[in-house]
């Protein structure tokens, strides 16, 4: 994959930044007491996920961009960057709409902020990623938690943008990957593997309430997540990085 396809997700970011996500207007938005006091503690913490400014991301895909000589990549970011923080904006409007209290902060984000600030890209982009795939399976939970026709098509569009995410991320993550030695890969596959499957766990035991009501046991919910691991990120075609030694 070549700078020609690299455009090609600059303009699909550029396109959604020009067109930006809106939830219709006469959704029906009723949430019951009792859907309320199931998601609040737990949409209160995924939105403060979507928040992040980014700017370790931004000088990390700097440094890279610089030094392989890769366009379009900061830009690239920086526009993913605004549609995470759209989502966080939405989910805000929806919470103080419903008088759900916003987090300051949550020990789970930043303990996500924390791992992410201490290398380059390649650990930024596979803690993020974690996070995304596990977000991608929350968000279904959570659509199906309530009744609510405004949370449902909230969800939904969450989840459509960050399909697009992840198979930027991904294709990315790849390319750093095949740049190391292959010792070094054999070594941090398996650790990548086994820090997303904790990582899953935790998001079961702080998020329970609501996953359970969507129908998931600790079980099912585990292995929906490592489902999409598997998926995204143990494929057995040997192209699916950029090709970096193409740009330069």
């Amino acid at each position: 994959m070549g700078p020609g396809e690299l455009e090609v997700w600059l303009n699909h970011f550029e396109h959604h930044a020009r067109h930006r996500r809106r939830i219709p207007r006469g959704l029906c938005d009723v949430l019951k007491a009792d859907e309320r006091l199931r998601i609040a503690s737990s949409i209160a913490t995924f939105q403060i996920g979507e928040c992040s400014e980014g700017r370790t991301l931004l000088r990390a895909a700097e440094r890279f961009a610089r030094q392989n000589h890769v366009p379009h990549l900061v830009r690239i970011f920086e526009l993913l960057i605004r549609e995470e923080q759209r989502h966080a904006s939405l989910l805000r409007a929806f919470m103080q709409d419903h008088r759900i209290p916003l987090k300051k902060a949550d020990w789970t984000d930043r303990v996500f902020r924390l791992i992410r600030r201490l290398a380059g890209l390649q650990l930024y982009l596979s803690v993020l990623t974690c996070a995304e795939l596990i977000g991608k399976v929350y968000y279904r939970a959570l659509e199906s938690a309530t009744d609510c026709k405004r949370l449902q098509v909230l969800c939904r569009a969450i989840v459509s943008d960050e399909l697009a995410h992840i198979g930027f991320e991904t294709q990315l993550l790849f390319t750093l990957r095949a740049a190391r030695a292959a010792p070094l890969r054999a070594l941090t596959l398996p650790a990548h593997r086994t820090f997303f499957a904790i990582t899953a766990a935790v998001v079961w035991l702080t998020h329970r309430s609501v996953l359970r009501r969507s129908g998931h046991s600790a079980r099912s919910f585990l292995r929906s997540c490592l489902a999409q691991y598997a998926f995204y990120l143990e494929p057995t075609a040997p192209d699916r990085g950029l090709q970096v030694s193409s740009w330069r």
